[in-house]
């Protein structure tokens, strides 16, 4: 069943996802070489707390930490332990929080120092082909008009979009309906109405986009072994357009 949210709903979303927004700049700006997953798991994890707010992934299904990291060609889920980071990586930040009852979800992947050209232009794209499926959240449109555009930029670019994992509605609890993919023709699906709430989150491969779990049965990655980053968002459709929930202040 699809949920839909009233405005005062939304603005209660909206404040779970600023506290998830700080969450994650507190992150990107703690990112740098020689810091272990473990040490920024530690980090946000005092913050959202600091904050009112409890981690909405920590115990999810028995995940064991507040943010899912992951390095390099792994595409998401990776769980924070002992590695420390090296220049040139990227890393991968999912998280979320509950507030008052309500659950926002926002991920970026982030440079770790200097990283290469190549890996600068996937992180660009991938961020740009969130933005590209978040114009598309307008009342009328399709559920499948979203996951079309984020294809189309990301597979002009050369990359390819991972099929085997899809954003998803959001409200009092982390995953609910609808599952919203990042591929798919636009016009089919679900037909978008103000009150939906969903998250979206593009994960582009610079190769294949086949993905493999590793033995820990949380970690995935891409089956060639090739860079993968991963965006999201949660959005808010309303009458005057998308509402972006998880954006820093000022952004």
């Amino acid at each position: 069943m699809i949920e839909y949210k009233s405005d005062k709903e939304v603005a209660l979303i909206r404040e779970s996802g600023r506290i998830t927004a700080q969450t994650l700049d507190l992150l990107e700006r703690s990112v740098r070489p020689g810091i272990s997953t473990l040490e920024l798991d530690r980090i946000a994890e005092d913050f959202i707390r600091s904050a009112g707010a409890v981690p909405a992934f920590k115990g999810y299904k028995g995940f064991p930490r507040t943010v899912c990291i992951s390095v390099n060609n792994e595409v998401v889920h990776g769980i924070p332990g002992n590695r420390k980071l090296k220049d040139g990586d990227i890393v991968g930040l999912d998280m979320g929080v509950i507030w008052k009852g309500w659950y926002s979800d926002s991920a970026r992947t982030v440079a770790v120092g200097s990283i290469s050209e190549d890996a600068r232009r996937l992180l660009d794209v991938t961020r740009d082909s969130l933005m590209r499926g978040i114009e598309r959240c307008t009342a009328g449109n399709h559920l499948s008009d979203i996951g079309a555009a984020v294809q189309q930029h990301a597979e002009a670019h050369g990359y390819s979009v991972v099929r085997d994992l899809v954003g998803h509605g959001i409200g009092r609890a982390l995953h609910v309906e609808p599952q919203v993919p990042n591929y798919g023709r636009p016009g089919h699906g679900l037909k978008l109405r103000p009150g939906l709430v969903i998250a979206i989150e593009p994960m582009v491969n610079v190769g294949d986009f086949k993905v493999a779990i590793l033995p820990d049965k949380w970690t995935i990655v891409t089956e060639d072994g090739s860079l993968s980053a991963h965006f999201e968002h949660t959005v808010a459709i309303t009458g005057d357009g998308p509402r972006i929930l998880t954006l820093s202040e000022g952004d």
